[in-house]
């Protein structure tokens, strides 16, 4: 038999064959290419239930939409908690450690009070500020370039300017200048974070989407209490927004 007959005769079963290995390795080669999402949320103050509720709540759907693996969740109550300061700073670089800090997601959520000088971190008989200046110096620290901070308290726009750039996308549930509203003890969230987090991610494909949804839920809310808007914020992230699609 000549080598073109034989070629000829096993063709068809080397060509099936070949195509029946190929979607494995495939699979395998873009599951290495896939970016992670790590997810860290913190609900920092402690003496109203909602921030635990929300920070928890928030957590889960953003790692569902985009693929994050197990989150992250650290909150305080009324008689303590390990939703510190010192404990954010920890975890933002031990979840560093595990990541690609070229490829892959840093995803964190803070939900607390507000001030123009950061976001209170209260548990028991703990309180101290967690400032724009400190949670920048964190972030910078952790070596990850593409990251999502999204804030929902009052005066969160005060973040904006120390954090937000090309790579890091903020989103804040005020501008620097308003509060935000929603805070009771035993509600499940925040007007903001129920707008963004419960409403809109789950019914758009991509941050942006969710954000515009949210802002116009969240004004006509206010509008209806008679409240003062709150001016949601979405700044920076142009090199991040687009590498974060919602799963269908």
């Amino acid at each position: 038999m000549t080598f073109g007959s034989l070629v000829s005769r096993l063709g068809v079963p080397i060509i099936a064959l070949s195509l029946t290995f190929a979607p494995p390795f495939a699979a395998a080669h873009a599951a290495e290419n896939a970016r992670k999402v790590s997810v860290v949320s913190f609900g920092l103050f402690g003496d109203q239930g909602v921030f635990r509720s929300e920070a928890t709540g928030a957590a889960q759907i953003v790692a569902s939409r985009f693929g994050g693996g197990p989150a992250v969740i650290r909150f305080n109550t009324k008689t303590g908690g390990d939703a510190t300061v010192e404990t954010l700073a920890g975890t933002l670089q031990a979840e560093a450690k595990k990541m690609n800090g070229d490829r892959d997601i840093l995803f964190l959520i803070l939900t607390s009070h507000g001030s123009q000088e950061g976001l209170a971190v209260n548990g028991g008989r703990s309180a101290e500020t967690l400032k724009p200046s400190n949670l920048a110096g964190m972030l910078k620290r952790t070596g990850i370039r593409y990251k999502v901070v999204i804030i929902s308290a009052c005066y969160s726009g005060v973040f904006i300017p120390p954090i937000a750039d090309a790579d890091t996308l903020v989103i804040t549930a005020a501008d620097a200048n308003h509060s935000s509203f929603g805070c009771e003890d035993k509600a499940k969230w925040t007007y903001f974070g129920d707008a963004f987090f419960n409403i809109a991610l789950r019914q758009t494909n991509n941050l942006k989407e969710a954000f515009l949804l949210a802002r116009s839920l969240v004004s006509k809310r206010e509008l209806r209490q008679g409240f003062e808007p709150s001016h949601p914020q979405m700044a920076g992230g142009g090199n991040v927004e687009p590498l974060l699609v919602a799963r269908r």
